[in-house]
């Protein structure tokens, strides 16, 4: 029986459409994915099976984690593979906070991270007796080391917090805070899933952090890979629980042909970082330059405190998903914020935290920029952007009376 196959792909490639939406995933790179294909093929065995064929598998798996250390100049044995950004946050997170919950149970994160941070930390506070803190931010999204410093206790275990917003694209200085958390020997945790592969950097050690979360599917790697850098000799509780692989930090059989993508992602595009090319830059510059002249726009961050490929505005008068679906009709894939929380159908609780109305917090939208975006491209978009706001804006008019 002759099987059926999708008409996925012809569906798509009938639509011409412009992708906007870095920030949420990426294309995966054609190198890396003939090298999935190949290792899917060739060393398909189980890493931790004793025969040739797993002592194989176990020696890339080995390989791999050797490679990123080097990527991130850290040990081997300070890398920990996981599913997931959200994994490696929750290991980093709750992981930590049992370990340490007899030395405190003072947690401090901020109103602005990623709800794969603020979950756990939810979950903490309402089930394990944690209490958490959440520190304020400032108009650009930043959060004030004064702030930090106030907010740390006898009692404070773990400070979690964004290298880079998701959302709007904040940079925070991380490693002034992590700083400080050294000083009063507090554990510190970076989100760094959307810095990594954006911003110019030397080594794991710039983060100043003990734990730091990536994965590969935001730059160019594939989906179902994340890593956990965890600096020596601290060692998380583990999350899941049945076989030692990952030296005990992570049960259940490696991933090894992601772990791979994950791995030539770390080696090709971290120095120097793919979404910080000029071309990149130069679109983001252009589509500040247009949307500050337009009435009722409000640009999120100012660039030099913000990603380099990202651009988050709100929109007066407008709403989210009026936005986007205008720009979906002219052919732009864009978002308003983070791909984990869309469809929520409520307004942006980042902008909310920067002291934005609810009325304007509804209407963020998120272009997020990449290395196939093309100058064409940007001039499309420019060409659309007034004319997709003023029908949104228009449809929103309430209708006068006798009309």
């Amino acid at each position: 029986m002759r099987s059926r196959q999708p008409a996925v792909a012809a569906t798509l490639s009938a639509v011409d459409h412009v992708y906007l939406d870095y920030n949420a995933t990426t294309p995966l790179d054609p190198g890396i994915l003939a090298a999935l294909q190949e290792v899917q093929a060739a060393v398909f065995a189980n890493p931790s099976s004793p025969h040739a064929l797993g002592r194989r598998a176990r020696c890339l798996l080995d390989d791999c984690r050797e490679r990123v250390a080097a990527a991130w100049r850290a040990k081997p044995s300070e890398v920990a593979f996981t599913g997931s950004a959200t994994e490696s946050n929750n290991q980093a997170i709750l992981g930590t906070a049992r370990a340490r919950r007899d030395r405190g149970r003072h947690l401090i994160s901020s109103q602005v991270e990623h709800p794969s941070v603020l979950a756990p930390l939810a979950y903490l506070q309402q089930h394990e007796g944690f209490e958490v803190t959440l520190l304020p931010v400032d108009h650009q999204g930043r959060i004030a080391p004064s702030d930090l410093r106030q907010a740390l206790r006898a009692d404070t275990t773990l400070v979690s917090l964004q290298a880079a917003n998701n959302e709007i694209g904040t940079l925070q200085p991380v490693d002034e805070l992590g700083a400080l958390c050294r000083e009063r020997g507090v554990l510190f945790h970076v989100d760094a899933v959307q810095w990594f592969g954006k911003m110019r950097w030397s080594s794991i050690a710039d983060f100043n952090a003990d734990l730091v979360s990536c994965c590969a599917h935001k730059l160019h790697g594939p989906k179902g890979a994340g890593a956990l850098y965890v600096r020596s000799p601290f060692r998380p509780h583990s999350l899941l629980h049945g076989g030692s692989q990952e030296e005990d930090r992570r049960a259940g059989t490696e991933n090894l042909p992601a772990i791979l993508g994950l791995t030539l992602a770390m080696e090709q595009f971290l120095s120097p970082p793919v979404f910080a090319s000029e071309s990149i830059m130069q679109g983001t510059r252009a589509i500040r330059e247009f949307l500050v002249a337009v009435e009722g726009v409000v640009l999120m961050v100012e660039e030099s405190l913000c990603l380099p490929n990202t651009v988050a505005v709100a929109v007066a008068g407008c709403d989210s998903l009026s936005l986007l679906a205008g720009l979906d009709l002219e052919g732009f894939c864009a978002s308003s914020g983070s791909a984990c929380s869309s469809g929520a159908l409520q307004s942006s609780r980042v902008v909310r935290a920067l002291g934005y109305s609810e009325d304007l917090a509804g209407s963020l939208v998120r272009l997020s920029l990449g290395r196939e975006t093309s100058g064409e491209a940007i001039e499309r978009l420019l060409r659309c952007l007034l004319p997709v706001i003023k029908r949104v804006q228009g449809a929103r008019q309430p209708a006068v009376a006798g009309e």
